[in-house]
């Protein structure tokens, strides 16, 4: 990764906001993940700057753990509750990071999930399994090393505890 470097003649100036965006984490939650290059002599690849929301790796956390064999959904009953209704509303849409929440560094990540497995699961594994896909996904897809992902088992669906979303209530 190529760093930018300032002549040994130059004074230091203040810092600019710019500059402050890519010291780490911005007060809209973005994270700098290389400071980039400037100058003709710099390949183009290095040019700039990349940024990545912390929304971003919420999305990219939560499809990863939905994609685990054992996870039912994710989110507490309350925000799967308010998840439904606004699911219903006409132009309303799923929620890819409900149930997860992260903190995002300058190089570092942190996951938490809440999560609702189907029974008869070994939850251990299934916490594992979320564990390894979720790392895999955040470290391919941005670059940012996982630190940590906490899995809180919240709920436990039983085969008879809803009808299925394609059948209707009443006939």
């Amino acid at each position: 990764m190529a760093t930018k470097t300032a002549p040994a003649s130059a004074a230091p100036a203040e810092e600019s906001p710019q500059a402050a965006r890519t010291a780490g984490v911005s007060s809209e939650g973005v994270t700098t993940v290389s400071e980039g290059a400037t100058g003709p002599q710099e390949p183009a690849a290095t040019r700039g700057q990349t940024s990545i929301a912390a929304g971003v790796v919420e999305k990219i956390a939560g499809l990863a753990a939905r994609e685990v064999p054992g996870v039912h959904a994710l989110g507490g009953t309350l925000s799967r509750t308010l998840g439904a209704v606004r699911d219903r509303v006409p132009g309303g849409r799923a929620s890819a990071s409900r149930g997860v929440k992260v903190e995002v560094g300058q190089r570092q990540t942190a996951v938490d999930l809440d999560v609702m497995v189907e029974y008869g699961v070994p939850i251990r594994d299934v916490a594992r399994d979320i564990r390894e896909n979720v790392i895999a996904a955040v470290e391919r897809m941005t670059g940012l090393e996982v630190i940590e992902v906490n899995v809180s088992v919240v709920d436990v669906r039983l085969p008879d505890d809803e009808v299925a979303d394609d059948e209707p209530r009443v006939q």
